[in-house]
């Protein structure tokens, strides 16, 4: 980077004595704010009217690991985005905001004008709902924000056009889809969905992720000596789902159980959304589950797990109390979803009311190293719709190498499922329709993976209320195709897939 530029581009923090220096002259400071992955003519009338408004531009970035467009983005790192903008003639000064919105740098740089495009014109259609904030927190430092009035081009759409890497098939499936649907469009079916009152029902677990650094092999014994570094706890499981899909919904109501030795009831509150609201049932002879997986430091590998957990069905006061529960509450809720881990809380009996009663019923049922070969989703008589992934639709038929379709349509036929979905890793995923009685296959939206766990559920929580909310099918896959791409970015449950990175990410497909 030449010197010039690199006396553009400085901490943010620099502007507490370069923003006062600079007004006391007179001068009148004018900030913008965005990701700029792309710079195209749209960007520079934008640069270009907004200094034109006042006499020093700070355009400020947001760093790469706060960009929320899914997976692959931004195109360019931080460092290069920086010194592009540098290299524009209107811009005075660059700094990168470490954050996920504008609001620490407007703090910081306390502009007179607050430079937004055309597109921010209505902030109704501002789905992050940000713009709004950003003006008040302006307001409050004496300045007010300007809207450009300038020819908008798009970023994501010159990206898709131009400088997407997704295959040939992928791009075939976009263009068809672009045909049918856009970005609004995908938008108000979420919205249709906001009022859906659900039961999400399924095991609790605790996920512990334990970082260590190896340290070699031990002198006197064969085996690798860890050296521990640091833990987090993540709110898995039920817990999960339901944090997932109440980014989508007004209300979700949760049942579980949880262990009377150590409850977790406090961090399991604590994670929770607050528009979930809880109905817990406490088994006394056992902790809630706890996963624990340790990890190396150095490459984020898993290395070996230990379960804390009794995964033998609940004790029949228990399974007692929770079908008076059911009997008393099932009619008010259109849809239940059960997430089944197989860790005893599904008994019988529970699934017995559930599939009798449920006005619609949405299951996932999940094998693991604890269930393997018990936990089957053939254990369930009906189901309105299913979804699981390929390898436990095998399970449940014994098919290992069999075609996928005729499995598929076996399972249906033994459940009488309306739709059921299967999620197929990198290979995207493969519904069928009972009522159309046609397969639709929908490719995976990304081949970059942090971690896989909790990205089924992620998929589940999103399409089940899509399901129940009578969404088009092609829709369905392609909403939960979209969630699985962002949730494999995160480790574990460490966060939820959010309803506003879903909209940017599919915003940016749609383009």
């Amino acid at each position: 980077m030449s010197q010039a530029l690199t006396k553009k581009v400085v901490i943010l923090e620099d502007f507490k004595k370069i923003v006062p220096a600079l007004k006391k002259q007179g001068n009148v400071i004018v900030h913008c704010h965005g990701v700029f992955d792309l710079v195209h003519p749209g960007h520079i009338k934008h640069f270009q009217s907004a200094k034109k408004a006042g006499d020093i531009l700070v355009v400020t970035i947001t760093a790469d690991i706060f960009v929320k467009r899914g997976p692959g983005r931004p195109i360019f790192k931080q460092a290069v985005r920086a010194e592009t903008l540098a290299a524009l003639a209107a811009v005075d000064y660059v700094a990168i905001v470490h954050g996920p919105t504008a609001l620490e740098a407007i703090s910081v740089i306390r502009p007179n004008l607050y430079a937004k495009g055309p597109d921010y014109k209505n902030q109704a259609e501002d789905i992050t709902g940000k713009i709004s904030e950003e003006e008040e927190l302006v307001k409050k430092f004496g300045g007010k924000l300007l809207i450009t009035d300038d020819v908008t081009f798009s970023s994501s759409k010159l990206i898709n056009e131009h400088l997407e890497t997704y295959s040939p098939d992928v791009q075939n499936y976009l263009h068809a889809l672009k045909k049918k649907y856009t970005a609004d469009d995908v938008a108000s079916f979420f919205s249709s969905l906001q009022k859906l009152k659900v039961l999400v029902i399924g095991d609790t677990i605790i996920d512990e992720y334990h970082y260590c650094t190896q340290l070699g092999k031990s002198s006197k014994e064969p085996l690798v000596v860890n050296q521990f570094e640091r833990a987090e706890s993540y709110a898995g499981g039920v817990l999960a789902t339901a944090n997932h899909m109440s980014s989508i919904l007004q209300k979700v109501t949760l049942l579980t159980v949880l262990g009377k030795k150590d409850t977790k009831k406090d961090f399991i509150l604590k994670n929770l959304k607050k528009n979930i609201r809880t109905k817990f049932f406490t088994r006394p002879d056992s902790e809630t589950i706890v996963k624990r997986r340790y990890l190396s430091s150095a490459q984020g590998r898993k290395l070996f797990e230990i379960c804390f957990m009794n995964d033998a069905p609940i004790p029949d006061a228990i399974e007692k109390s929770i079908l008076s529960y059911l009997k008393r509450s099932l009619s008010s809720f259109d849809i239940v979803v059960v997430n089944d881990f197989g860790h005893g809380l599904l008994t019988p009996r529970i699934i017995a009311l559930l599939t009798k009663n449920a006005k619609q019923l949405a299951i996932n049922v999940q094998t693991n190293s604890a269930n393997a070969g018990f936990n089957l989703v053939t254990k369930y008589p009906k189901a309105d719709y299913l979804c699981v992934d390929e390898m436990e639709l095998r399970y449940a038929t014994r098919d290992r190498f069999g075609d996928l379709k005729k499995i598929t349509k076996s399972v249906q036929k033994d459940l009488r499922a309306k739709f059921l979905m299967t999620t197929r890793g990198s290979k995207g995923s493969l519904s069928y329709s009972s009522k159309k009685k046609s397969f639709s296959a929908a490719p995976a939206l990304t081949s970059s993976v942090v971690d896989a766990v909790g990205a089924g559920d992620a998929f589940f929580a999103y399409t089940a209320p899509a399901f129940g909310g009578k969404l088009p099918e092609d829709i369905t896959a392609f909403i939960g195709n979209v969630v699985g791409a962002l949730a494999v970015q995160i480790v574990g449950n460490k966060a939820s897939v959010e309803y506003v990175d879903v909209m940017k990410f599919i915003t940016r497909l749609l383009k």
